[in-house]
């Protein structure tokens, strides 16, 4: 009644296209997770399999001695997912600092305040290294066996 031409403005026009844009970017995160964990797999099984081809004499002594298969794999894929646990680790540890490093909201005029991680989120990146782990395994698990399946 006061002001009869006022509109109140409850900024859903501008604020619902940074909103999708915000789901859209989450959904982009997602993907590169999915991709950067694909070309994981893909560079473990190169390198299994590079290392399963450089040591064939090795394992056809092994194999001339009564080693089986599992045996021959389990030492490669023993060593390959322990490589990618602490590759990860230390990844995700100069990653945390990295974050931590970051300008807090505090500081006037400094650029990308407020980003970082608040509470227990602290503690989500720790998810990496045991990912890394499973990725690991599975591709030196899965190259190992159809390696060795082929130098017979």
């Amino acid at each position: 009644a006061e002001v009869p031409a006022a509109v109140l403005d409850d900024h859903t026009r501008w604020r619902r296209p940074l909103v999708e844009a915000a789901g859209r970017l989450r959904l982009l995160g997602w993907a590169s997770i999915l991709l950067i964990g694909g070309a994981m797999a893909a560079m473990i099984t190169l390198a299994a399999n590079a290392a399963l081809a450089a040591n064939a004499q090795v394992i056809a002594v092994l194999r001339l001695v009564g080693a089986q298969d599992s045996y021959i794999a389990h030492a490669f894929v023993r060593r390959f997912t322990l490589r990618a646990l602490f590759g990860a680790f230390v990844g995700v540890l100069f990653a945390l600092l990295g974050v931590f490093m970051l300008p807090s909201p505090a500081e006037e005029g400094a650029f990308l305040t407020g980003l970082g991680f608040q509470g227990w989120h602290w503690f989500l990146p720790l998810l990496i290294p045991p990912f890394a782990g499973l990725v690991a395994f599975a591709a030196t698990r899965r190259a190992a066996f159809r390696t060795l399946k082929g130098l017979t």
